[in-house]
């Protein structure tokens, strides 16, 4: 089945892919990279996030018992790291594929991202390897 998308949604994501980089992007007091997007009378504030995608690692050889104890930790450190606001959105993919599962970090550059990921656990045993996007969203966006 297809994905349904609103033609207002549509119309804005693909105004937002033409004009993201033709915006003045600043810098805030917090070194988070933002830009201002005007829609008729409705003004969007874009804020630079890092999309992490945790991918199947080399080493998943491990035993059950040390699979989850690694598990364990690994949610531990994502949790600390929501705790911590650099988290907003983590969750894991509902099929067996490479790409385990995402992070949305709020965090200010790439970098910061690297080395919160590279402390997780999981990452450090090798069984998930990190693929770090930066990747813009309107200021107070949610699920629905």
């Amino acid at each position: 089945m297809k994905p349904k998308f609103s033609l207002p949604i549509t119309a804005f994501l693909f105004c937002l892919a033409l004009n993201v980089f033709g915006q003045e992007v600043e810098t805030d007091e917090n070194g988070f990279e933002t830009f201002s997007y005007q829609e008729g009378d409705t003004t969007y504030t874009m804020k630079k996030y890092f999309m992490v995608f945790l991918k199947a690692g080399p080493e998943r050889g491990q035993s059950p018992e040390e699979s989850a104890e690694i598990q364990k930790k690994h949610l531990a450190h994502i949790g600390w790291m929501a705790d911590q606001g650099y988290v907003d959105i983590a969750g894991p993919f509902g099929d067996d594929g490479e790409v385990r599962g995402i992070l949305v970090m709020r965090v200010p550059s790439k970098e910061k991202a690297e080395e919160l990921t590279a402390m997780d656990p999981a990452v450090k045993a090798g069984r998930l390897v990190m693929e770090i996007h930066p990747w813009w969203a309107a200021v107070g966006s949610t699920l629905k």
